[in-house]
């Protein structure tokens, strides 16, 4: 197992992600107790030290398995990670009362790592806003021991996340963001490292393998890999990717099954970044997956000042491209939420304007129409 330095600690490379623990029937709220009992000690045998858990994994059974299997083991054998629920806004008032149930399910008397949970255009204003008590409270509780490293995870906006930095950048440790070499550009993963190193905050990864997407490739794509690396499979990459990154310490994989944790260990058992030829054939194969469904927005933004509803259209865009290429999700939802009504894919009209100026070509009103049917979908 590659160890990293965050501080004091040695951190496992890989940690282990409790939000796709083997479930029974199909049925996520039955977790597969005696598969995951295998899971985690196997992980521990290899080398893992870092464990990941959240309130509303598994219905709120990951905490609950965690906890017991992890108490098999002597307190500074782990590192346990668990965060805030601030996805949901009817948590915002309840930070002690989570908090103290959270300890209490799994079973801890401390978090090595506690995070804001989901920091997104959808909860950006309520975690700021100090009627709720969450920083203050967190921050106590870090002071009192009963976290000893605190930081957030985040799906949202570049800018969502300079705003969370902004205020709270200077008591923050470490961040948990989706990173991957499809979400490099996609997503605009790398501008958000950036913003990250200009704080001097570490990145944990989460969404390695865009939810199994870049675990298998097209053929044709598999083979321009395979023609660099012979011996490695398809999934390495993706974690080959993340180990050319100095910015990454921990990444997070959910795994669901033995196979799966037992081909990510062999993985990180050496660093192998990739080369410039093996980087740009990487970003290449990623380029042209998105190119296959995204429409093609430069966000030059010569739309925006045609449309009488004056839309947000690039990014509408890049969030319809989103739940394209995911085939649904939550992310464009959580990030439309946060608008208003009348800014929203259904108020478009239709009538075209925006596309007499569009250098791209691109139907946006037919874009418009088909991501609200999606959406009611």
């Amino acid at each position: 197992m590659i160890y990293k330095d965050f501080q004091d600690l040695k951190l496992s490379a890989l940690g282990l992600g409790a939000m796709r623990l083997p479930v029974v029937d199909g049925d996520d709220a039955r977790i597969d107790e005696a598969a995951a009992e295998k899971m985690v000690d196997y992980a521990i045998k290899r080398g893992i030290n870092y464990f990941d858990t959240a309130w509303g994994y598994h219905s709120g059974r990951s905490e609950l398995v965690m906890g017991k299997l992890l108490s098999r083991y002597p307190r500074d054998r782990f590192f346990l990670a668990d965060k805030f629920p601030g996805y949901d806004l009817s948590n915002m008032g309840r930070v002690e009362e989570i908090f103290e149930e959270q300890l209490k399910k799994c079973r801890v008397d401390h978090f090595d790592f506690y995070l804001f949970h989901n920091v997104c255009e959808m909860n950006i204003d309520a975690y700021l806003d100090e009627r709720h008590g969450i920083f203050d409270y967190l921050v106590r509780q870090k002071e009192a021991g009963r976290i000893r490293h605190l930081g957030f995870s985040a799906h949202g906006s570049y800018g969502v996340i300079e705003r969370f930095l902004k205020a709270y950048g200077d008591r923050m440790e470490f961040c948990q963001i989706q990173l991957n070499y499809l979400d490099w550009t996609f997503q605009d993963a790398k501008a958000k490292i950036a913003l990250l190193d200009g704080y001097g905050i570490p990145v944990w990864v989460m969404e390695p393998l865009r939810g199994g997407r870049l675990a298998s490739l097209s053929p044709e794509d598999a083979a321009k890999l395979k023609t660099l690396r012979p011996g490695e499979g398809v999934p390495a990459w993706a974690f080959r990717f993340l180990q050319s990154l100095p910015s990454v310490t921990v990444v997070l994989s959910g795994m669901s099954s033995f196979a799966q944790l037992e081909e990510n260990l062999d993985t990180f058992e050496a660093e192998k970044p990739l080369d410039a030829r093996e980087m740009e054939t990487l970003l290449a194969v990623a380029d042209g997956m998105v190119r296959k469904i995204a429409l093609p927005c430069t966000a030059c933004r010569y739309c925006t000042s045609h449309c009488p509803q004056g839309l947000d259209i690039p990014s509408l865009l890049a969030l319809y491209n989103e739940h394209c290429f995911t085939e649904g999700g939550f992310l464009a939802p959580m990030a439309l939420s946060a608008l208003p009504e009348d800014k929203r894919p259904p108020a478009c009209l239709g009538c075209r304007s925006c596309e007499a100026v569009c250098p791209q070509q691109i139907r946006i009103s037919e874009a418009m129409a088909d991501f609200t049917a999606k959406l009611n979908a």
